[in-house]
C-alpha cells in the first residue's frame, strides 16, 4: 500500500513539532537532566513509538504494523551502541554536564536528515538492483563478527577527518562559552569546543548508520515503515543516554547481543530469496537475544562487582580545541 505524500507530510510536521516542543518550552535553559526528568522523557517516546505502531497495525493491516514494531525495537537495540561513544565524546572533550542535551538535540537532528537520505537511496537502489540487499546482508555479518571480536567500539577524535580539515580554516575558542556553539567577539565569528563536539558526534553517527540502517531492510522495503521506526528509534535517544548513563557501565554483554542481533538480520537477508523468515519470529529473536544478554550483563555486574574497567577513558589529557596554525 503506498503512503500518500499528505501522510509524508502530515508525520514530519509531527516530528518537528515534537521536536520545537522539547527545545523551545521544555529544553529552553541549558540544565542538567537528571534521572527522574530522563524516564519520564523516555516513557513518553516509547510510549508514541508504540501508539504509532498500534495506528499502522490498525491503518495497513497486521503485516505492516508488526514490520513496524520489528524494525523499531532492532533500530532502537543497536542505537543503544551509540549511547557509549556520546559517553566517550563527552568524556574525552569535557563536556558540561548542562551541554550535553544541546549537543545530542542538534545531533540527532542532523541523524534524522541524514539516515532519511540513506534509507530512500538504499530503497531505490533494491528495487532497481536486487543483488545489493545481498551486499547490505554481507555487510551485517561483517559488522556482526567484527562487534565481537573487537568488543569496543573505538572512537579517536582527534582522527576526525571532518573535524581536521573544520580546525584548519575555523577560529575556535579555547573555552566553552555558555551553551553557545558560535560567539562573536571584535567583529569576528568564532566556533566554541561544543561545536567541535557536534562535528564528532554528527560524523560518528554517520558511520554507525552504515551498519545499523540495512538491518531493516531484512524486515521490509518500505521507505515509510522504514524511516519512521527509525525516527522513533532515535529521537528516544537523547532522553535514554541520561537515564541509562550510569547503568551503561554494567552492560557488559551486550556487544555479544547486538552482534548476534546484526548476524541474525544479515543472515535473514542472505536466505530471503529461498526462505522467508515469519516477521513475529524476528521479532521474537530479537527480543530474546536482548533480554539474555541484558539479564546476563546486569547479574555478572551487580552491586559489589568491579565495573571501573568497563568503559574506557581518554589515555591523556588533552588541550581545550584550538586553531591550527
Amino acid at each position: 500500500m503506498a503512503v500518500e505524500l499528505w501522510v509524508w507530510g502530515g508525520f514530519v510536521a509531527f516530528i518537528v513539532a515534537l521536536l520545537l516542543l522539547d527545545l523551545l518550552i521544555f529544553h529552553r535553559r541549558a540544565h542538567v537532566v537528571s534521572i527522574r526528568e530522563a524516564l519520564a522523557w523516555t516513557t513518553v517516546w516509547i510510549v508514541l513509538a508504540v501508539a504509532f505502531g498500534i495506528g499502522v497495525w490498525l491503518w495497513q493491516g497486521q503485516e505492516k504494523g508488526l514490520e513496524y514494531l520489528t524494525g523499531y525495537v532492532i533500530e532502537k537495540s543497536l542505537s543503544v551502541d551509540n549511547l557509549f561513544v556520546f559517553l566517550l565524546i563527552f568524556s574525552y572533550f569535557s563536556v558540561p554536564k548542562r551541554d550535553e542535551h544541546k549537543v545530542l538535540f542538534w545531533g540527532i537532528l542532523g541523524a534524522l536528515v541524514f539516515r532519511a537520505g540513506f534509507i530512500f537511496l538504499g530503497v531505490a537502489l533494491i528495487e532497481r538492483f536486487h543483488w545489493v540487499l545481498y551486499i547490505f546482508g554481507g555487510v551485517l555479518v561483517f559488522t556482526a563478527v567484527r562487534m565481537v571480536v573487537l568488543r569496543e567500539r573505538e572512537v579517536h577524535p582527534e582522527r576526525n577527518p571532518v573535524l581536521r580539515l573544520f580546525r584548519k580554516f575555523a577560529r575556535v575558542t579555547p573555552d566553552y562559552v555558555e551553551d553557545k556553539f558560535f560567539v562573536r567577539w571584535k567583529g569576528v565569528w568564532f566556533a566554541t569546543p561544543l561545536l567541535v563536539v557536534l562535528l564528532v558526534v554528527e560524523t560518528t553517527d554517520v558511520i554507525f548508520a552504515v551498519d545499523s540502517v540495512p538491518a531493516i531492510f531484512a524486515i521490509t522495503v518500505d521507505p515509510f515503515i522504514i524511516f519512521t521506526s527509525n525516527a522513533f528509534a532515535i529521537l528516544g535517544l537523547r532522553a535514554l543516554y541520561f537515564a541509562l548513563e550510569n547503568a551503561l557501565q554494567r552492560l557488559r554483554y551486550l556487544h555479544y547481543g547486538l552482534g548476534a542481533v546484526l548476524a541474525f538480520v544479515g543472515a535473514k537477508i542472505l536466505v530471503s530469496d529461498f526462505y522467508k523468515v515469519p516477521v513475529e519470529y524476528a521479532l521474537a529473536v530479537v527480543g530474546l537475544v536482548l533480554l539474555i544478554t541484558t539479564v546476563a550483563s546486569l547479574r555478572k555486574t551487580r552491586p559489589g562487582a568491579r565495573t571501573d574497567a568497563l568503559v574506557p577513558r581518554p589515555p591523556r589529557e588533552v588541550d581545550p580545541p584550538g586553531r591550527n596554525s
